[in-house]
């Protein structure tokens, strides 16, 4: 059964476009047709170290068929060791890649390793945003509202700028754009 999946992008070390630019590839081959990814986003650092430099943000929605969200978890984990990422002895250390599993599905679980949906992604702008390019009439779990309307409300110091539309990279496999 094909299943809808939101992934959370972002990176702030390092050619932090081109690594978006290969993590979505690398997403969409993990995806069945109906892939869609946002525009990507240059964001300020949120709960990050003093310091930390901007982020860049997308969101990316993910058909899949047989993968559960803990084995989709296990192919985003290695994908970011792949672009060098190792575990970070700060929480929310400047990263080559973050990738984060917002939603499954309407699944909502709490486990040691995977909460769904993920538990502060409603209240981020540089998640929601994206988020509602790709899935505006997705209502949250638990939240109870879409997303483009959570999207629309949230009221935080965050800044957001569009560094490119969606349409520019977008046109990969099995896409109708």
């Amino acid at each position: 059964m094909a299943t809808p999946v939101l992934v959370g992008l972002g990176s702030n070390i390092g050619a932090s476009v081109d690594v978006l630019d290969q993590a979505l590839a690398g997403l969409e081959a993990l995806s069945g047709p109906g892939f869609r990814a946002s525009s990507l986003w240059r964001t300020s650092p949120v709960d990050c170290p003093p310091g930390s430099r901007d982020f860049v943000n997308a969101v990316a929605l993910l058909v899949v068929d047989s993968t559960g969200p803990e084995g989709l978890l296990k192919d985003l984990k290695a994908m970011e060791r792949h672009f060098g990422r190792d575990a970070a002895p700060v929480r929310n250390a400047p990263r080559e890649l973050d990738l984060d599993l917002l939603l499954f599905g309407n699944e909502e679980r709490r486990s040691e390793k995977l909460t769904l949906p993920h538990p502060r992604a409603h209240a981020r702008r540089f998640v929601m945003v994206p988020a509602a390019e790709v899935a505006p009439d997705w209502v949250w779990p638990g939240v109870d509202r879409s997303i483009s309307d959570i999207a629309g409300s949230l009221v935080t110091d965050e800044r957001l700028h569009r560094l490119r539309r969606a349409a520019a990279f977008m046109g990969m496999k099995g896409s109708d754009r």
